[in-house]
């Protein structure tokens, strides 16, 4: 595994059904980041809690990012629009950048969240 750094468990494999969302904290390299885990048709993602327009962060109402149909994850502050299972900007300022992806794994039910590679390392 290219991941270092020790992972936290951010939930359970059943916890969330599809359009959901959970946000968790992760200590990444001496500085708290916010991520969000979410599931998509059955499937779990997990990116920082960090618009790619501007760096805010992008629940409309505190844990909600999914747009009222649950297709697409949308920001609050300007409307950029993320495919849920790439995080690429679909629609709004960003279009074409992607959300960071938080490395996740599955163990024993539980999903364990890791911190991000940094862009500036490799």
């Amino acid at each position: 595994m290219k991941n270092s750094n020790k992972g936290i468990i951010v939930g359970r494999v059943d916890e969330l059904s599809h359009g959901m969302t959970k946000k968790f904290l992760l200590d990444c390299e001496g500085r708290t980041v916010e991520g969000l885990l979410l599931n998509y048709d059955g499937r779990l993602f997990a990116y920082l809690n960090r618009c790619r327009h501007i760096a805010l962060s992008m629940d409309w109402v505190d844990n909600q990012f999914f747009t009222e149909d649950k297709r697409y994850l949308i920001c609050a502050n300007h409307g950029a629009t993320y495919e849920p299972t790439t995080g690429e900007c679909v629609w709004g300022p960003c279009y074409g950048a992607f959300l960071q992806g938080v490395p996740l794994e599955i163990s024993d039910g539980q999903v364990v969240a890791f911190c991000p590679e940094q862009s500036d390392s490799a």
